[in-house]
C-alpha cells in the first residue's frame, strides 16, 4: 500500500534528527514506499472551501547534517493526499488552531493523524483534566487568591503555563516562597489565559516517564531524569534518558484513558506521569520514539505507520 503523505511540521532544516519523532515517522513512511511531501503551517490555504497547500516532495535519511534532500515546490489540493502527519510543536495558539480548522475539512476522507477537532478540543494540560482520579491536584486559574489558597492547603507548588510546552516557565514555588509576587506579576502581564498550578511531586527528581499510545495503547516509555538542580525533565532542558518498564499504575493509568484516546483519533499521543501520578496528555506533537529506540526499546515509529495503515484500509 503506497500512500502520498504530507507531512506538516516545523522547518526540516532545523529540526534535531537525534531525537525528533516526525523525521523518525518519515523515515519509516519512506521505508515502506510511501510518498512523502513536507510544508509548514504558512504554507496551508483555504480557496472557495477547498485546501491547499505549496509543498515539496522530500527524501530522509538519518545523517546529520545532510538529513533531507527538498524537490521543486507544488501546490497540492490536500484531498489528493492520503494522510497528513499534523505534526508542528506548540505554541498552541490561534495559528495552530487555526490550522485545525483548516485540515478538519480534508478529514477522514484524507486521513489527519491527529485528528484536528480533537487536537483543537483536546488542549493537553485541560484535556487531562478529565482523569482528576489520575492526577495530583490541580488548579488552573489566574486568580491570586485561589493560588495562595491552594500553595495554603498542598505546600509546595509547581506554577506553568497553560499553553507551554517543552518546559518553558515552569516554576517551583515553596509554600512560604518571597518570590510568588514577583512571579505572580510576571505571569500576570506574559499570559492572558489562566495558568496551571499543580501540588509539586518531590519525586520527579526520580524522573518524569514519558509514555506513548498509539491508538490507545500503550507502546513504549522512556523515564526523563532532571538535571541537577532542575525540576524539569524535558530532554530539550537537560533531562537525561533512562531505560524504562511501566508500573502496575501506570498500565491502568493508560488502560484508564486509552478508549478516550481512541474514540477522539487521537492516534499518537504521549502522556507524561511523575510517581504515578498522570500531568499531561500530550496531542499536539508528542516525542519519544527515538530515544525509547535508542534505548533498546520498540520502534514506535513501526506501531504507529501500521495503525495509519490500518485506518486507510480502514
Amino acid at each position: 500500500m503506497a500512500l502520498k503523505v504530507a507531512v506538516q511540521m516545523d522547518p526540516i532544516e532545523k529540526i534535531n534528527i537525534q531525537g525528533d519523532s516526525t523525521f523518525a515517522l518519515m523515515l519509516e513512511a519512506q521505508a515502506r514506499g510511501h510518498e512523502l511531501f513536507y510544508y509548514t503551517p504558512d504554507k496551508l490555504s483555504m480557496l472557495n472551501g477547498e485546501i491547499f497547500a505549496t509543498m515539496q516532495p522530500v527524501s530522509v535519511r538519518d545523517e546529520k547534517g545532510r538529513h533531507c534532500t527538498l524537490g521543486e515546490a507544488v501546490r497540492c489540493n490536500l484531498r489528493e493526499m492520503d494522510v497528513v502527519l499534523l505534526r508542528q510543536d506548540p505554541p498552541f495558539d490561534l495559528a495552530y488552531i487555526t490550522s485545525t480548522h483548516l485540515l478538519e475539512r480534508v478529514h477522514p476522507h484524507t486521513l489527519v493523524v491527529n485528528n484536528p477537532r480533537f487536537v483543537r478540543e483536546s488542549p493537553e494540560k485541560i484535556f487531562v483534566t478529565e482523569f482528576p482520579q489520575l492526577m495530583p491536584a490541580t488548579l488552573i486559574t489566574r486568580d491570586k487568591a485561589e493560588i495562595e489558597s491552594f500553595r495554603a492547603q498542598h505546600g509546595d507548588v509547581v506554577m506553568k503555563p497553560l499553553y507551554g510546552n517543552g518546559g518553558a516557565a515552569v516554576f517551583k514555588v515553596s509554600e512560604k516562597d518571597p518570590n510568588f509576587g514577583s512571579l505572580f506579576d510576571l505571569f500576570s502581564v506574559t499570559f492572558r489565559e489562566p495558568w496551571v498550578v499543580q501540588r509539586f511531586l518531590p519525586e520527579v527528581k526520580q524522573g518524569d516517564k514519558r509514555i506513548i499510545l498509539v491508538d490507545g495503547v500503550a507502546k513504549g516509555a522512556v523515564n526523563r531524569v532532571p538535571a541537577e538542580n532542575d525540576i524539569r525533565s524535558n530532554m530539550v532542558r537537560g533531562g537525561a534518558a533512562e531505560t524504562t518498564m511501566l508500573t502496575p499504575r501506570e498500565q491502568a493509568i493508560c488502560n484508564t484513558i486509552g478508549p478516550a484516546l481512541k474514540e477522539r483519533g487521537l492516534l499518537f499521543t504521549g502522556i507524561d506521569v511523575i510517581d504515578g501520578n498522570l500531568t499531561e496528555i500530550n496531542v499536539t506533537s508528542p516525542t519519544g520514539i527515538r530515544a525509547i529506540k535508542r534505548l533498546g526499546g520498540p520502534d514506535l515509529a513501526v506501531a504507529i505507520w501500521d495503525a495509519i495503515e490500518a485506518k486507510r484500509r480502514g
